[in-house]
């Protein structure tokens, strides 16, 4: 019983380090992510940045 419990513990740890190289870490999410250029926060949609200087592009 033990010896099972270690094998799929192993397992799991195998299966998250490919994980982790294959996603890349979660900088890898943001690098494409638009800032507005007066107060530097992430834009979200189409439209202005809530501080009101972000131009939509």
């Amino acid at each position: 019983m033990i010896k099972a419990a270690l094998l799929g513990l192993i397992a799991l740890l195998v299966l998250a380090m490919f994980g982790r190289l294959r996603v890349g870490g979660p900088k890898a999410a943001r690098k494409g992510a638009r800032k507005c250029p007066a107060c530097g926060r992430y834009r979200i949609g189409p439209g202005p940045c809530p501080c009101g200087h972000g131009k939509p592009r």
